[in-house]
């Protein structure tokens, strides 16, 4: 066991139902490849490959389990009965656009699972953890309920744990998660200051506001956050991300800064005001000076900002610095891999650059950043915590033939109505739960399928 608190990385398991249905308007990537033809076992194996390579560098890394798709509760829901085989095909003829939503692997992305506080920030010094309503996009709208129920599993002990239901689910209340939200600190273990990015202010009409793309993080929702895990003005800062970004493409904060200890690297197009967010920043951040690492448009323009995901990449203390693991579109991008190899040499805290593989997740608009989700822990709650979702050589093994024995190497969208498709993703997940050791998470282990 570690002696000092350590930012363990949860990583989202790519789920067996991977494709692309370009379900997220403003987001790019995802637009760009739709109905192309996905590999779900690629996917899930890059991901695994991405875990092993940081938890073989010493860090602790995580495993938040993929849900159940097609989602025929939802679709019960709406109104479609029957069998579960007559249910998908009767949607598949009638509104093979709600096939598409309730068989979305988005869930994969695990910076939009939940807001996470360490109990260094907190009134009462617990692990606080929401759940994003994600009430933007219907196809992500349907995680919550799993996502709390497997955050439960494994941070299940009240004495260090708190978990939250998700935020009402309307527009005045959409919460993304950790993809809008980073924190800065000296050590990990210390108070920190907790940055809470916003795109709109749900209750004025008059404020900025993108034109192009709509604002997915409300600030409403984003203090109500903060109001429930205890933060108080010592601990949080709320800022505008700049709208002319968000019609960039940049749909949450993730995609043009991300912040680790006290560094915080960021796009200069990031913030609505920038000289503000820096200030608030300094003036809560304790034992510890911030290092602002500001990306000129100059070096790297917005766009190859957005289309190379520079910034949703995860920025990882080592011993010698800060490593910085991109995607490998960065390095496919003369003015991005130019400017790495300009950050690397000017001596300051980013002193390494690492190349990740993860096309699959990238091409349906998710980088490295994207799969993952960050929970600060002391020793205690590392040791409290349900520790069968940790990834030893073990399990990395034990996952790879699990992937390679339940997940298909092409999906289309035809696919999606294969009844055989859905009785593969429930045989898959049952085994999962046992392999984790998580329990009954999903409907069907629920009986409520």
């Amino acid at each position: 066991m570690p002696e000092h608190a350590v930012e363990a990385n949860f990583d989202g398991l790519v789920g067996p139902t991977h494709n692309y249905a370009g379900l997220s308007w403003g987001n790019v990537a995802s637009r760009s490849n739709v109905h192309a033809q996905s590999n779900p076992r690629e996917a899930a194996l890059q991901g695994l490959a991405k875990m092993k390579r940081l938890a073989d560098r010493g860090y602790v890394q995580g495993i938040l389990p993929p849900h159940e798709r097609p989602h025929l509760p939802t679709l019960r829901r709406l109104g479609f009965s029957g069998p579960d085989a007559a249910v998908l095909a009767t949607v598949a003829g009638q509104a093979p656009e709600l096939l598409a939503a309730v068989s979305s692997a988005s869930a994969m992305w695990t910076a939009n699972a939940a807001t996470v506080s360490p109990s260094a920030d907190t009134a009462d010094h617990r692990v606080h953890f929401t759940p994003a309503n994600l009430s933007a996009k219907f196809h992500r709208s349907i995680e919550p309920a799993v996502t709390g129920r497997a955050l439960k599993a494994i941070f299940g002990d009240e004495a260090y744990f708190a978990h939250h239901p998700a935020l009402p689910s309307v527009s005045q209340f959409g919460d993304e998660g950790a993809a809008n939200h980073t924190r800065l600190c000296g050590s990990y273990g210390d108070p920190g200051v907790e940055l809470f990015v916003y795109g709109q202010v749900a209750f004025n009409e008059d404020a900025p506001a993108p034109c192009r793309f709509p604002a997915r993080q409300t600030l409403e929702a984003s203090r109500a956050v903060a109001r429930l895990h205890g933060l108080s003005d010592r601990h949080a800062v709320f800022a505008q991300q700049n709208p002319d970004a968000i019609d960039a493409g940049v749909f949450h904060n993730d995609v043009i800064a991300v912040g680790n200890g006290n560094t915080l690297f960021y796009h200069e197009l990031a913030f609505l005001d920038e000289a503000r967010v820096l200030a608030d920043i300094r003036n809560r951040l304790t034992g510890t000076e911030l290092i602002p690492v500001r990306v000129g448009s100059d070096d790297v323009p917005l766009a190859d900002a957005v289309a190379s995901y520079l910034f949703n990449s995860q920025l990882l203390a080592s011993d010698t610095g800060m490593l910085l693991a991109v995607p490998g579109e960065c390095r496919e991008i003369p003015s991005v891999s130019a400017y790495l190899d300009r950050l690397v040499a000017s001596g300051g805290p980013i002193s390494a650059v690492e190349v990740f593989d993860v096309k699959q997740s990238m091409r349906n608009g998710g980088g490295p950043a994207c799969l993952r989700l960050r929970v600060v822990l002391q020793p205690d709650e590392l040791a409290a915590m349900h520790r069968g979702v940790l990834l030893t050589d073990a399990l990395y093994q034990r996952l790879t033939t699990w992937v390679e024995a339940h997940y298909r190497d092409r999906l289309s969208q035809d696919d999606l109505a294969d009844p055989l498709l859905l009785d593969e993703v429930r045989a898959a997940l049952d085994e999962l739960t046992g392999i984790l050791g998580l329990g009954s998470i999903y409907d069907f282990q629920l009986g409520a399928g």
